[in-house]
């Protein structure tokens, strides 16, 4: 049962670090390839914060929040691993895959790559990464509520 999560965390990490070279070797910093004129560009952003640029220049401590934090996750995920509901495993796998990938450019450049560049929103550049977490927090937090509503039910 572990190994799809170890799966599903090493698929991520392997697809946003992949990206993440490409936008690095073929759009220069600061430029974009427009994917879908006016709705998507493919940019190359470097981001020296966390998340919406929050906490800019802090990367020791963005470092080390971000290892206990993946410490923390694959602590719960891997502990009873079985307790938990598929869609909450995939949810926290997920989750920890976004984390190192993050992490990994942290330590190795400095920085966050950030590439996707969403044009009919005024919305920050992010990444694969990125969508990790977050689609991986909306599966836990749906999981755990449809677990809860399910043993609300049988009482």
């Amino acid at each position: 049962m572990p190994y799809i999560a170890i799966i599903i965390i090493a698929g991520a990490v392997a697809v946003d670090q992949l990206i993440k070279l490409w936008v690095i070797n073929s759009i220069d910093v600061g430029r974009y390839i427009t994917a879908i004129d006016g709705v998507l560009n493919i940019s190359h952003i470097r981001n020296f914060g966390a998340a919406f640029s929050i906490l800019q220049n802090r990367q020791i401590f963005l470092i080390l929040i971000t290892i206990a934090a993946l410490i923390i996750a694959a602590i719960v995920l891997f502990k009873n691993i079985g307790k938990y509901s598929p869609i909450v495993r995939v949810g926290l796998s997920l989750i920890i895959g976004g984390g190192i990938g993050n992490l990994i450019d942290r330590i190795r450049l400095g920085y966050v790559v950030d590439y996707i560049d969403v044009r009919f929103v005024d919305y920050p550049v992010f990444n694969f990464a990125d969508c990790c977490v977050v689609i991986g927090a909306i599966l836990l937090v749906a999981g755990v509520i449809a677990s809860e509503l399910s043993k609300n039910r049988g009482k």
